[in-house]
């Protein structure tokens, strides 16, 4: 009989190790798919307490492969695990780990970029914004080649509340390639400051937590690999629409090495681009000198708000594409040459 008092945690029974269950099932990280495993479990661990305390939480783990991560998980006595996994081969041994922690563990064969989880755990979970966190978490070791734009997905559906963080500030334990965990928490001026930079931070508070080396996985990857843990702000720094706040963002850095002012040009169509790039620059109070990574978050909240006002004014202005504008400029070039070229000019 358990002593008076003392409360009974749950712990997996003994099983193979990650590196048997690759054996037994004949799994291969494929390299098409930039998967990569993690056989150390003190790596795994590490990787779930820095998620938090998940005691009898509810938990939401993406891309779970051979297992590693969702066995720290399970052994972090959490209320129940759902698991998302696309690759087939993977399920016969997260199978294993079901039968050994009995109705803690749900595994769902599909793709976390279209799984609805919103639907997934008990509504009575759900929490006002403005609470603490829900008691629900997001944990995953994705592939590469899944991470950016899942957690761009992610980003949106925190500046929508929905998804996710229909039930609240839902927070995110996740690993990228570090350069890419650099991005996402990068300051403003440092090198690394980037549209992962911005989209992250006036949406979240973002945390670089540790550094994974590249060696601890196998196959071993190019790159060492950044944990992330992201907690969704109360009030976002930007509250414009995602897409606008996307495509302002995204027109500033893709000429990161110039003045910003290059950038934020291609928001206009090429007859008034001058005038409306001057425009939004000294209604925004920005020095049309400062490049891309010298911007604060404050910088952008302005240049958003002024941008959405001259787009309310001119309802054409957001539909402006400048490389549509570039094709089209293109096409007609090529027709005008053909046209000659067929009149003997």
């Amino acid at each position: 009989m358990a002593a008076a008092g003392k409360v009974s945690t749950f712990r997996l029974p003994p099983l193979p190790t990650i590196r048997e269950i690759i054996k037994l099932f004949r799994l291969q990280a494929q390299k098409q798919l930039s998967q990569n495993f993690l056989l150390d479990l003190r790596l795994t661990d590490k990787i779930v307490r820095k998620a938090g305390n998940l005691r009898n939480a509810y938990v939401y783990e993406v891309g779970p492969g051979p297992g590693g991560i969702t066995r720290s998980i399970l052994n972090a006595d959490v209320a129940e695990l759902l698991v998302v996994e696309k690759d087939t081969r993977f399920i016969p041994g997260l199978q294993m780990l079901s039968d050994a922690a009995p109705g803690k563990l749900r595994i769902v064969h599909g793709d976390v970029l279209t799984f609805k989880i919103e639907k997934a755990f008990p509504g009575s979970l759900k929490r006002q914004w403005e609470d603490d966190p829900p008691n629900i978490h997001i944990i995953g070791n994705l592939p590469f080649s899944v991470s950016t734009p899942l957690i761009i997905k992610w980003l949106e559906n925190v500046s929508c509340r929905d998804g996710p963080f229909a039930y609240g500030r839902t927070q995110m334990t996740l690993t990228f390639q570090k350069e890419v965990a650099e991005r996402l928490t990068a300051s403003t001026g440092s090198k690394q400051r980037s549209r992962l930079s911005v989209m992250a931070q006036y949406l979240c508070s973002v945390d670089h937590v540790f550094t994974i080396p590249g060696q601890a996985f196998i196959p071993k990857p190019e790159v060492d690999v950044g944990v992330v843990h992201f907690t969704p702000l109360t009030e976002p720094v930007i509250k414009q629409p995602f897409k606008l706040v996307e495509k302002l963002v995204q027109n500033t850095f893709q000429f990161r090495r110039k003045y910003c002012y290059r950038g934020l040009g291609m928001l206009f169509p090429e007859a008034q681009r001058l005038e409306s790039t001057g425009k939004l620059l000294q209604l925004a109070d920005v020095d049309p000198t400062l490049r891309p990574c010298q911007l604060s978050l404050s910088h952008f909240k302005s240049l958003c708000d002024v941008y959405r006002k001259m787009c309310d004014g001119d309802p054409q202005l957001f539909a402006y594409n400048f490389r549509e504008e570039l094709k089209q400029s293109k096409s007609k070039n090529q027709k005008k040459e053909a046209h000659q070229e067929s009149n003997g000019l």
